[in-house]
């Protein structure tokens, strides 16, 4: 997804610069939320309870409420969404197919995804009100 933020910004031109860094600022803000939410809320990983091996090339470790991966995905997603609806709109999908991948790999349950999610959208309907090109003005 970032990858897309890339190819819409440079070789597309429908990104602009503060548009790439609302999704960028929205992406660290949530996933630095969601992690320091985990040490407050100790919700064990589906795959400490159920016993089956989880379906991810490293085994994760710490707690999982909220979804990290989701609520960054769903930060960058909304933010695109904001700024253009269409391609926002192909954003959502892929930022909803990672969180279900993440239940399906049995890292998470369906509430730290949904947890994610709103954190995501939240923190991009935030950031969106934050002009850079103004606070970049401001330290020059």
């Amino acid at each position: 997804m970032f990858l897309g933020l890339a190819v819409l910004w440079v070789v597309d031109g429908r990104i602009k610069r503060e548009q790439a860094l609302h999704a960028l600022a929205s992406s660290i803000i949530a996933w630095v939320l969601t992690e320091m939410l985990k040490s407050f809320i100790p919700i064990v990983r589906p795959f400490h309870l159920n016993g089956l091996e989880p379906l991810t090339l490293t085994v994760p470790n710490g707690f999982a409420f909220p979804s990290s991966h989701t609520a960054v995905a769903f930060a960058l997603a909304m933010t695109i969404w904001l700024h253009d609806k269409k391609v926002g709109t192909v954003y959502l999908v892929a930022a909803t197919m990672v969180g279900v991948a993440r239940i399906a790999a049995n890292v998470h349950f369906p509430i730290d995804v949904i947890g994610g999610a709103l954190i995501g959208i939240t923190i991009a309907y935030l950031v969106e009100n934050v002009h850079f090109s103004k606070l970049v003005r401001k330290f020059r």
